[in-house]
């Protein structure tokens, strides 16, 4: 076996800018892998997420640190024990699954052991803003079936509830989702959920800070509540019962495509509902959290919509309907 492995940072202009409650960006700041044996080539894409305390500097640094391995043939298996979840895991993770499929000659969804993927309806996301400017955003996107409204201004639960209902009035057929990216209190919470529910919300994703989780328990509420800063990996599964009813698994956070597959089917045999989500990045980072999202209950795989441009051969989006990923893009 011969293998070359490269590593580079990649930044994509966003639309526009993103803003959520934590702060705002202006570019998708990515870190690209690629495992080259025998000519062919596979490719993952990462995004590092200060939240959980990664810089591109970083994940660079930790895939140096294991580039000899990979050349002298680390595999997938081996990999989820050499490094921790997270970014840099994930780009290599995903990059050996695109070297399989190439290799073996086979799409990745038949090594998976899955059914061929079909097309998804993916949310389109709106930035946090002003009630009058997400309203007008969601009726620019036309007759979207599914809306995800970052929401968490702080001290304003008064503007988020304005939020919801005039995006809710701008586009009344459609599904929401909330997500105020840990920016609420219990009481907010509480407050607020008797009027989302009326207003066509149909999840909200962390409400609270995840270090508060525990104040969840045995709190009824009209409308379904997602882990996503409070919920990893398939280790954090047993701890989410009596406090979510549905888990938000992206890939930078379970650290590949192989952790995500065993951490969606756990979640699933263990009664939570399913969101497959994505950080703000590229057709790259999509193509393999398509495949983990086959029959997931929400599906948020709009990050290359939000940017200036995406890849050459990127998924195609029709509408709302996101389609697998070509061969020449990934798997």
């Amino acid at each position: 076996m011969s293998r070359k492995v490269r590593f580079h940072r990649q930044s994509f202009p966003i639309k526009g800018g993103f803003r959520i409650a934590r702060g705002a960006k202006v570019s998708a700041d990515v870190v690209v892998v690629e495992i080259e044996e025998n000519g062919l080539i596979g490719r993952g894409e990462c995004v590092p997420y200060n939240r959980y305390g990664e810089t591109v500097e970083g994940v660079v640094a930790t895939l140096a640190s294991v580039a000899g391995a990979l050349e002298g043939g680390l595999d997938r298996a081996s990999l989820q024990d050499r490094l921790p979840p997270g970014a840099a895991r994930n780009a290599v993770d995903c990059a050996l699954w695109d070297l399989d499929a190439k290799c073996q000659g086979r799409p990745a969804w038949q090594i998976a052991g899955g059914r061929p993927p079909g097309p998804l309806v993916t949310a389109f996301t709106l930035s946090l803003d002003s009630p009058e400017a997400m309203a007008a955003g969601a009726a620019a996107e036309g007759q979207r079936p599914l809306f995800k409204l970052k929401l968490g201004a702080e001290n304003d639960a008064d503007g988020d509830l304005r939020r919801v209902r005039a995006v809710h009035a701008a586009v009344p057929e459609a599904r929401l989702l909330v997500d105020p990216n840990e920016g609420w209190t219990v009481d907010t919470l509480a407050a607020l959920a008797p009027h989302l529910a009326g207003l066509g919300v149909h999840l909200i994703e962390q409400p609270i800070p995840a270090a508060m989780d525990e104040r969840l328990r045995g709190l009824a509420l009209p409308v379904p509540l997602a882990a996503d800063e409070s919920f990893h990996d398939a280790g954090d599964i047993d701890r989410m019962r009596g406090l979510y009813q549905a888990v938000v698994v992206k890939l930078d956070k379970t650290g590949g495509l192989t952790e995500g597959l065993r951490t969606r089917d756990r979640a699933a045999a263990a009664g939570l509902a399913i969101m497959v989500s994505c950080m703000v990045s590229t057709s790259l980072s999509m193509a393999p959290a398509h495949l983990l999202a086959q029959g997931a209950a929400y599906v948020d795989l709009d990050g290359p919509l939000l940017l200036t441009e995406d890849r050459p051969c990127g998924l195609t989006y029709q509408g709302s309907l996101v389609f697998p990923p070509r061969p020449q893009l990934w798997g």
